[in-house]
Protein backbone atom coordinates (compact mmCIF):
# COMPACT_ATOMS: atom_id res chain seq x y z
CA UNK A 1 0.00 0.00 0.00
CA UNK A 2 1.30 3.39 -0.78
CA UNK A 3 2.13 6.20 1.63
CA UNK A 4 0.02 9.55 0.37
CA UNK A 5 2.07 12.71 0.11
CA UNK A 6 0.85 14.60 3.24
CA UNK A 7 1.10 11.63 5.58
CA UNK A 8 4.47 11.26 7.49
CA UNK A 9 6.22 7.49 8.21
CA UNK A 10 4.15 7.67 11.42
CA UNK A 11 1.11 7.15 9.04
CA UNK A 12 -0.14 10.97 10.29
CA UNK A 13 -1.64 13.49 8.43
CA UNK A 14 1.21 15.96 8.21
CA UNK A 15 0.69 19.75 9.46
CA UNK A 16 1.94 22.53 8.28
CA UNK A 17 3.78 23.91 5.02
CA UNK A 18 6.36 22.13 4.13
CA UNK A 19 10.24 23.55 4.53
CA UNK A 20 11.64 24.32 1.25
CA UNK A 21 14.01 21.74 0.01
CA UNK A 22 17.25 22.08 -0.58
CA UNK A 23 16.81 22.46 -4.69
CA UNK A 24 14.72 25.23 -3.95
CA UNK A 25 16.88 27.09 -1.80
CA UNK A 26 19.72 26.43 -3.96
CA UNK A 27 17.90 28.51 -7.10
CA UNK A 28 16.22 30.76 -4.62
CA UNK A 29 19.58 31.56 -3.91
CA UNK A 30 21.21 31.66 -7.75
CA UNK A 31 18.16 33.72 -8.61
CA UNK A 32 19.31 36.09 -5.71
CA UNK A 33 22.46 36.80 -7.12
CA UNK A 34 21.72 36.96 -10.76
CA UNK A 35 18.75 39.73 -9.58
CA UNK A 36 21.26 41.78 -7.75
CA UNK A 37 23.34 42.06 -10.40
CA UNK A 38 20.55 42.88 -13.04
CA UNK A 39 19.03 45.91 -10.23
CA UNK A 40 22.06 47.36 -10.04
CA UNK A 41 22.07 51.49 -10.13
CA UNK A 42 21.79 52.45 -14.18
CA UNK A 43 21.49 48.84 -14.94
CA UNK A 44 17.81 49.06 -16.17
CA UNK A 45 15.89 51.88 -17.98
CA UNK A 46 12.74 52.30 -15.92
CA UNK A 47 12.88 55.82 -14.40
CA UNK A 48 11.70 54.63 -11.49
CA UNK A 49 14.67 51.42 -11.19
CA UNK A 50 17.69 53.32 -13.03
CA UNK A 51 19.46 55.17 -10.12
CA UNK A 52 17.37 53.34 -7.21
CA UNK A 53 19.66 51.07 -4.62
CA UNK A 54 17.65 47.74 -4.60
CA UNK A 55 18.80 45.01 -2.12
CA UNK A 56 17.55 41.87 -2.93
CA UNK A 57 17.26 39.86 0.58
CA UNK A 58 15.76 36.55 -0.42
CA UNK A 59 14.09 34.79 -3.59
CA UNK A 60 11.41 32.04 -2.20
CA UNK A 61 10.43 29.46 -5.34
CA UNK A 62 7.82 27.33 -5.25
CA UNK A 63 8.57 23.50 -5.32
CA UNK A 64 8.07 23.21 -8.82
CA UNK A 65 10.09 25.82 -9.53
CA UNK A 66 7.48 27.98 -11.71
CA UNK A 67 7.13 30.99 -9.40
CA UNK A 68 9.82 32.90 -7.23
CA UNK A 69 9.14 35.48 -5.14
CA UNK A 70 11.93 38.24 -4.44
CA UNK A 71 12.02 40.00 -1.37
CA UNK A 72 13.57 43.49 -2.35
CA UNK A 73 14.13 46.51 -0.01
CA UNK A 74 15.47 49.86 -1.45
CA UNK A 75 17.86 51.80 0.38
CA UNK A 76 16.79 53.22 3.34
CA UNK A 77 13.42 52.54 2.43
CA UNK A 78 13.33 55.57 -0.16
CA UNK A 79 10.33 55.64 -2.90
CA UNK A 80 9.57 52.23 -1.94
CA UNK A 81 6.14 52.70 -3.43
CA UNK A 82 7.72 53.61 -7.00
CA UNK A 83 10.47 51.18 -6.78
CA UNK A 84 7.60 48.29 -6.28
CA UNK A 85 5.52 49.47 -9.52
CA UNK A 86 8.43 49.75 -11.68
CA UNK A 87 10.10 46.05 -10.07
CA UNK A 88 6.42 45.11 -11.58
CA UNK A 89 6.82 46.36 -14.95
CA UNK A 90 10.10 45.22 -15.17
CA UNK A 91 9.49 41.44 -13.89
CA UNK A 92 8.96 40.19 -18.04
CA UNK A 93 12.23 41.76 -18.72
CA UNK A 94 13.89 40.27 -15.83
CA UNK A 95 12.57 37.23 -16.42
CA UNK A 96 13.77 36.99 -19.62
CA UNK A 97 17.38 37.81 -17.88
CA UNK A 98 16.99 34.89 -15.47
CA UNK A 99 16.63 32.74 -18.63
CA UNK A 100 19.36 33.97 -20.17
CA UNK A 101 21.99 33.83 -17.00
CA UNK A 102 20.63 31.08 -14.68
CA UNK A 103 20.30 27.40 -15.97
CA UNK A 104 16.50 25.83 -15.89
CA UNK A 105 14.41 24.66 -18.09
CA UNK A 106 11.89 27.36 -17.28
CA UNK A 107 12.51 30.72 -15.89
CA UNK A 108 10.39 31.33 -13.09
CA UNK A 109 7.60 33.88 -12.72
CA UNK A 110 8.99 36.83 -11.16
CA UNK A 111 6.90 38.82 -8.00
CA UNK A 112 8.57 41.17 -5.85
CA UNK A 113 7.73 41.71 -2.38
CA UNK A 114 8.89 44.67 -0.28
CA UNK A 115 10.56 43.27 2.63
CA UNK A 116 9.56 43.71 6.42
CA UNK A 117 12.28 42.17 8.22
CA UNK A 118 14.66 45.19 8.68
CA UNK A 119 11.38 47.36 9.91
CA UNK A 120 10.74 44.17 12.07
CA UNK A 121 14.53 44.15 13.87
CA UNK A 122 14.28 47.90 14.40
CA UNK A 123 10.72 47.18 16.34
CA UNK A 124 11.94 44.46 18.12
CA UNK A 125 15.34 46.24 18.90
CA UNK A 126 13.79 49.32 20.13
CA UNK A 127 11.13 47.09 22.19
CA UNK A 128 14.05 45.47 23.54
CA UNK A 129 16.09 48.86 25.09
CA UNK A 130 12.83 50.15 26.26
CA UNK A 131 12.89 51.02 30.01
CA UNK A 132 10.39 48.76 31.32
CA UNK A 133 12.11 45.98 29.33
CA UNK A 134 15.49 46.49 30.42
CA UNK A 135 14.60 46.39 34.01
CA UNK A 136 13.04 42.78 33.65
CA UNK A 137 16.14 41.78 31.99
CA UNK A 138 18.51 42.88 34.67
CA UNK A 139 19.62 41.12 37.23
CA UNK A 140 17.30 40.27 40.35
CA UNK A 141 17.84 43.20 42.96
CA UNK A 142 17.77 42.02 46.27
CA UNK A 143 14.49 43.73 47.43
CA UNK A 144 12.61 41.09 46.36
CA UNK A 145 13.23 38.16 48.49
CA UNK A 146 11.14 39.15 51.26
CA UNK A 147 9.06 36.92 53.54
Amino acid sequence: MARRRDEDYSGRQASGPRAPSQRQLRVGEELRHALAQFLRPGELRDPALRDANITVTEVRVSPDLKNATAYVMPLAGANADEIMTGLRRSAPYLKAMLARTVELRQAPNLTFAYDTAFDSAARIAELLHSPEVERDLGPPSGNDEEG
